[in-house]
């Protein structure tokens, strides 16, 4: 089982929590984003399969919210194995460019290394998402390479630029 943070991990700017059925919308709109399709194939899923992954140890899902508490997006560590875990995120349109995915990868990593003793994050990303490459970098990971046809990807296979951050780093 994956714990949830208490308190919850946050700056100034956002927040990461347990998503909420009220925040469905927010998710469901998000996946249909043009943006957000060209980068990634993920299927929207429920509350109850999200916290079915959490209570297994394989992912945990925090909805990335704002002071108000309005969704901009997502945030999960997942991928548990021999010390290794994978962050990934996702912004609604009018979140990105603003930092806060860097913010959110950030408060995450912390947790990560503090509170579940993972040894080395890994973070990917298609070789065109020069967005997330960014947010890579500001956040510390290392770029270690580009994986060739390392993932399926609607309906092929998919090149994948592996960045990756240690506790030392």
């Amino acid at each position: 089982m994956l714990p949830w943070p208490a308190p919850p991990l946050a700056d100034d700017v956002v927040t990461l929590r347990p998503w909420r059925a009220e925040d469905q919308g927010a998710w469901l709109a998000a996946f249909a984003d043009p943006t957000f399709q060209r980068f990634s194939d993920w299927e929207p899923d429920d509350l109850a399969t999200r916290e079915q992954r959490r209570l297994r140890g394989e992912q945990i899902q925090f909805a990335l919210v704002d002071v108000a508490d309005a969704v901009l997006g997502g945030a999960s560590l997942y991928g548990f194995v021999e010390g290794r875990a994978g962050v990934g995120y996702w912004l609604v349109p009018g979140a990105r460019g603003r930092g806060v995915a860097t913010r959110a990868v950030t408060l995450l990593a912390h947790w990560a290394f503090d509170s579940l003793g993972v040894a080395r994050l890994e973070l990917t990303c298609g070789p065109d998402n020069v967005a997330s490459q960014r947010v890579a970098e500001r956040c510390g990971f290392t770029r270690e390479g580009l994986m060739r046809a390392h993932l399926p990807f609607k309906g092929g296979r998919r090149d994948t630029v592996l960045f990756s951050l240690l506790p030392s780093d």
